[in-house]
């Protein structure tokens, strides 16, 4: 048996599917939830898989660029034409920003912070490391109320 966590954020983001024959070409935007499930088969010494915390402080910074930012693909030409909001562009590298890209992009990432063994400091200056144990089972991406992708083990 193994435990599980979840921890949820919230961000409005844009993107523009420059491979879509349709609408989705276009810029466009969503109220995006973003879910990170991991798990471990025990509890630390605080009777935890980890504390919220941490994979908030490991994670948050991340998903927060994508909030009031539009993604696109590096292939997309207007992408030359956006330099002037580069502070708020995404871009992908040869993929266009589709929600299973996104959950895949999050999932790489969180995998990465795990691994790396580092320390985040709390806004009290707590300091919090995320267990190398800790596996990241999921990450699901809302683009609708009634649509999402997911990307995981």
């Amino acid at each position: 048996m193994v435990y599980r966590i979840c921890k949820a954020f919230e961000v409005e983001s844009g993107h523009m599917l420059f491979k879509h024959p349709e609408k989705c070409r276009y810029p466009h935007g969503h109220s995006r939830r973003v879910e990170v499930v991991v798990a471990s088969p025990e509890l630390d010494a605080n009777d935890m898989v980890c504390d919220f915390a941490a994979l908030k402080l490991a994670i948050n910074s991340f998903v927060e660029r994508f909030d009031h930012s539009l993604a696109v693909n590096s292939q997309d030409p207007i992408v030359g034409k956006l330099s002037n909001m580069a502070e708020r562009l995404v871009v992908f590298k040869d993929q266009d920003p589709t929600t299973e890209v996104l959950a895949k992009f999050i999932f790489d990432h969180l995998v990465g912070q795990i691994s790396s063994g580092r320390d985040f400091t709390g806004p009290m200056g707590q300091t919090y490391r995320l267990p190398r144990s800790l596996v990241v089972e999921r990450v699901r991406v809302g683009e609708t109320s009634s649509s999402w992708a997911e990307y995981g083990r």
